[in-house]
């Protein structure tokens, strides 16, 4: 029973992860390759190209089973005050868990 739960939650959250695609939107996924590799560049590039931009780093994603570099990029936050929280590889079970990247709401927001 416990295998059959397993294999369904399993289908579900491919499923899932299939129709988020690339939004960022704060999904999780796991892969049983190694850990992504250090970051090429970390940190802002260039300077902002306005008012209001903020640098968000770049981060490693697969490409099949190979570790792909996304770069960072300047990006203007969807509220005054939000924050961009990366996606971030975490070690789970028997490989790796990301969890996507997103806007995090800044103080003048919270009730």
């Amino acid at each position: 029973m416990a295998k059959l739960r397993l294999a369904v939650l399993s289908i579900l959250l491919l499923g899932a992860v299939a129709l988020i695609g690339c939004g960022g939107g704060g999904a999780y996924y796991g892969v049983a390759v190694g850990p992504p590799p250090p970051p090429p560049v970390y940190g802002p590039v260039g300077v902002a190209p306005g008012v209001g931009f903020i640098w968000t780093n770049g981060y490693y994603d697969l490409n099949g089973n190979r570790w792909r570099w996304h770069q960072g990029q300047w990006r203007r936050p969807p509220h005054r005050g939000d924050r961009w929280v990366s996606p971030t590889w975490h070690r789970h079970k028997h490989g790796w868990v990301r969890r996507g990247g997103k806007w995090q709401r800044g103080r003048r927001h919270r009730h």
